[in-house]
């Protein structure tokens, strides 16, 4: 099954999750992959968490990515990325925006949120590139670009082109005006930049 690409996004409600997955599935199938999803999401439009699975690849028969099969997790947040990290295959990469968004559940008192997640799941053996998309996404001016940033960040962990994922996050935009597709096209670089940084720093 090494031909099919296992990718888990996780994150909470309103981050953009499903979105992200979705415009994943696009590229892919653009470029004549079968594409297969699933979302699960627990008070999502409330700031629950959301998680969703892609595969892709040749032939997919199933949309559910098994523990110990993901080759990326793709965490919009960080405690969530240490919730999910069981689903890496060994040696698999975990991309995490260790800003923090505390779920409701963990308001309400009935989670603890861990003190450093991405802390914990190095220690846990984890392979982790941490940066942080939400100030990103400030710096350029609208957090809801956290998204785009994350789509970036993951462009160069797949088996086609980051030109061809930006194509396809652009082409979301396009009916927004000149000034919004260019705001993604950099928001795209900037998450890009972010992982590479990062990844450099641990190398």
């Amino acid at each position: 099954m090494s031909d099919i690409t296992n990718i888990l996004v996780v994150g909470i409600g309103g981050q953009g999750v499903m979105t992200a997955t979705e415009i994943l599935a696009e590229a892919a199938i653009a470029l004549g992959h079968d594409a297969k999803k699933t979302e699960v999401a627990g008070m999502a439009q409330r700031g629950g968490v959301v998680s969703s699975h892609l595969r892709f690849g040749p032939k997919v028969l199933s949309p559910q990515i098994a523990p110990g099969t993901a080759d990326v997790l793709l965490a919009f947040e960080a405690a969530e990325g240490l919730r999910w990290q069981h689903m890496l295959r060994p040696g698999a990469m975990a991309l995490v925006n260790d800003s923090r968004f505390v779920p409701p559940i963990v308001e309400l008192g009935l989670f603890d949120y861990p003190a450093n997640p991405v802390a914990d799941m190095k220690a846990a053996g984890t392979k982790v590139v941490a940066f942080d998309a939400t100030t990103i996404a400030q710096g350029l001016g609208d957090i809801r670009l956290g998204n785009t940033v994350m789509l970036g960040a993951i462009a160069d962990h797949l088996p086609f082109a980051a030109d061809d994922l930006l194509a396809c996050v652009l082409k979301r935009f396009q009916k927004k005006g000149e000034k919004m597709v260019d705001l993604n096209r950099r928001a795209f670089a900037a998450g890009r930049a972010a992982v590479g940084t990062a990844e450099a720093a641990t190398a």
